[in-house]
Parts: C-alpha cells; sequence; structure tokens
C-alpha cells in the first residue's frame, strides 16, 4: 500500500512538473510596433511579447511565439492552433461571445490621426476622406459605427504597417490606430511628420471594451486563474514597470 501511495504521490509530481514545463503557445500579430514588432534578425519583440515572457516565467512554463494575421486570430485560437493570444486584443462583448479573457494588463485609448493642417471639428468635418484601419480591430469596428456614417471611406488592411505604407503612398488621408501605437510605430518616425492626432481620446466601450486582456479559449478556468494571478503579481513585484518602462514614459495600464 505504501509503494502504491508513493508512486501516487510521485506520478502526481510529475504531472505538475510536466504541466508547469509544457510550451505556452502564444499567438502574436508581430505588425503593431511598439507592441509586438520584429527586430531586424526577425526575432518578435515589444511590449506583447516582453509581457507574455514575464507571464510564462511566472507560471513556469516556456511561450513559443506563433505569428498570425490579426483577422484571423480567434478562428486560430478555436482551432486549437495555440493556446492564448498576447496581441493587443481588447476585451469587448462581441469577442466575449466567442473566446474568454484574463483581466486586462493595459488600456490606452485609440485617436483619428489625419494629415497636419485638415480643419478637424468632429466626424462630419472629413466627409471624403480615406482612413485605413487593421481589419477586425476594435478600431474598424468604431470607423465603421461612427466615421462611415457620416461619409468617411473606411478602408480595412490585414495589417496595420500595411496601412502606414499607404498613407506615405498618398492612398490614405489617415488611420484610427491605438494612441501609443500609432506614435511610436508612425508619428515619432520620418513618414509621420506631417501627420498629427486629432480629436479627443476614445475610450468608448462599445466599440473599444474595457482594456487589452489575454484572449483564451472558453472553459480553461485553471489557465485563466493561473494568469490573472500572474498579472497581479508582475504588477505587484516590479516586473511590469520595468517592461512598461523600457517601451513607454507613462504607465500603459491605464484606468
Amino acid at each position: 500500500m505504501k509503494k502504491l501511495l508513493l508512486a501516487i504521490a510521485l506520478g502526481s509530481v510529475c504531472a505538475v512538473s510536466f504541466a508547469q514545463g509544457k510550451d505556452l503557445k502564444v499567438a502574436i500579430d508581430p505588425t503593431y510596433e511598439p507592441f509586438t514588432f520584429k527586430t531586424a534578425d526577425g526575432k518578435p519583440t515589444g511590449f506583447d511579447v516582453d509581457i507574455a515572457s514575464a507571464l510564462c516565467e511566472q507560471i513556469k512554463r516556456k511561450c513559443v511565439f506563433v505569428e498570425q494575421v490579426w483577422d484571423s486570430m480567434i478562428p486560430g485560437l478555436q482551432a486549437k492552433k495555440y493556446d492564448v493570444i498576447i496581441s493587443s486584443m481588447s476585451i469587448t462583448e462581441d469577442r466575449l461571445k466567442a473566446i474568454d479573457f484574463t483581466d486586462k494588463y493595459y488600456n490606452t485609448p485609440s485617436r483619428v490621426v489625419l494629415k497636419k493642417g485638415v480643419n478637424f471639428t468632429g466626424s462630419a468635418s472629413i466627409k471624403g476622406k480615406k482612413l485605413g484601419v487593421l481589419k477586425g480591430s476594435t478600431q474598424e469596428k468604431y470607423a465603421m459605427g461612427e466615421l462611415k456614417t457620416v461619409g468617411v471611406e473606411v478602408v480595412p488592411y490585414e495589417a496595420q504597417d500595411q496601412v502606414y505604407l499607404d498613407i506615405k503612398a498618398g492612398r490614405l488621408d489617415g488611420t484610427v490606430a491605438d494612441f501609443v501605437e500609432v506614435t511610436g510605430g508612425f508619428l515619432s518616425k520620418p513618414d509621420g511628420k506631417d501627420y498629427t492626432l486629432v480629436g479627443p481620446e476614445l475610450y468608448i466601450e462599445k466599440y473599444f471594451g474595457v482594456g487589452i486582456g489575454i484572449g483564451m479559449r472558453k472553459n480553461e478556468a485553471a489557465l485563466k486563474g493561473e494568469l490573472n494571478t500572474a498579472i497581479k503579481t508582475i504588477r505587484g513585484n516590479g516586473v511590469y514597470k520595468k517592461v512598461n518602462d523600457k517601451y513607454f514614459k507613462f504607465d500603459v495600464y491605464g484606468k
């Protein structure tokens, strides 16, 4: 009996160790600087990637990053191509119908970006302008709901960096994008010197949700609990601040 109990105990320890050491496949769209992008040698990097790595360290699993086109993120998760999405995905009511989320790990507003000198006095004042947005994003949802209805032409793209290329080429008048991403990925660069943020910070919950969370399949309570605890831990032990300060001059955790 003692040998049997010992075998069961050892088996339980091995099972826990295996679970802790198991790879966590993390979906990313590496076209979203400074949150998720690639170094010159093709290595994934950015705030999301560093946060994912910190969380994996907390739950004693290895992050394996899987590149995925944004519009296919949720279908890929449902098809079990990866375990979680850690790629600046907003927690919205529509998405919660299909997948689950952890608590937020950051929350920044979106903004409209137009060429300097454009007289922006509200959505109707840019009737006829052509704005590019990331396909399947909260910014696309906002643009379709608030801008297209007043005569703005909204053009969805598979990746945000493609939007910036078409702005540079003169095929677009601007974009709607996350404030931090568009500042770091476009406005702070030479190609964005003639463009600026206009209008208010956009936190409208029906479009933008309640912050950025980790997307996961439904009914995975154990993993969700581990990740929520890990988010709280890195917020409290200084690791989150270290990652935050590497990319930003303010706390992106937000309100």
